[in-house]
Formats: structure tokens, sequence, C-alpha cells
């Protein structure tokens, strides 16, 4: 079984005695989900700790579902002589091909905890859905 690269690299970083987190690598990391198909729903769950919900992005197109996040932070002393003054910027994004065509009309979605929840009810099969191709 292959190694994940960023696991390697936070090995190196804890052998080094500084984690993974703290390098600012750890944005780069993809979106940990699930998708649990069901006879007339798929459900994704999405995990993004340290989001908003307007920092969320989802959408569908075709069979696609994209999920976007992106944070940014300002952390500033009060004085105008700064001691310390940091800024980040987060910004993550996962594509995910789904098993079924979906309802886009009946599409849900929560948030909490960090934890998106997408559900996506089934397209009932088309029984026109077939289409005559010409043959030259």
């Amino acid at each position: 079984m292959q190694r994940n690269p960023f696991d390697e690299i936070e090995d190196l970083f804890d052998r080094m005695g500084r984690s993974f987190e703290d390098s600012g690598l750890a944005r780069f990391q993809d979106i940990s989900l699930d998708v649990v198909e069901s006879d007339d729903v798929i459900e994704v769950v999405a995990d993004l700790p340290g989001f908003e919900k307007d920092d969320l992005d989802v959408s569908v197109r075709g069979r696609q579902l994209s999920i976007a996040a992106e944070h940014e932070t300002s952390a500033e002393a009060e004085e105008e002589n700064y001691v310390r003054r940091e800024r980040s910027h987060r910004s993550v994004s996962r594509s995910v091909t789904l098993p079924a065509e979906i309802e886009r009309e009946a599409v849900s979605a929560t948030y909490r905890n960090g934890v998106l929840t997408i559900t996506l009810p089934k397209a009932e099969p088309d029984a026109d859905d077939s289409q005559s191709i010409d043959i030259e």
C-alpha cells in the first residue's frame, strides 16, 4: 500500500520537533469526505473544520459535485506599534463524481461543527432517455 505523501511530510516535521499543521502545509490537504448511496438518495459528508458556513461553496454540474472553502483570518494587536500581526489565507476544494443522476431542485445541505452534510435525492430514470445515433 502506497503511503500518503502528506503523512511522510508530517512524520518528517514530527522528527524535527515541529508539527505539520504549524508548517502551513496542512492547507494543501484534500477535504476528507464520505459518499453513501442508498436506494433513493446519495449523502456526502465532508470535514471542513475551521470554516464558517459563509466560507463554503457547493455546486453540482451533471454528476460532478464540487465543494470549495476559503477563509481569511487576521489577528491584530490593538496598538499601532505592532508587536505581532499575523494573517493567513486558507483554501481547499474537492470534486467527486456522483454514482447516479440527482434531482437538483431537491438537494439540501447542512453545516454543523465543521461537518458539511449534503443530501442529494436521486433522479427517477427517464424512460424517454434514449437517443438515436446516426451511423455514417
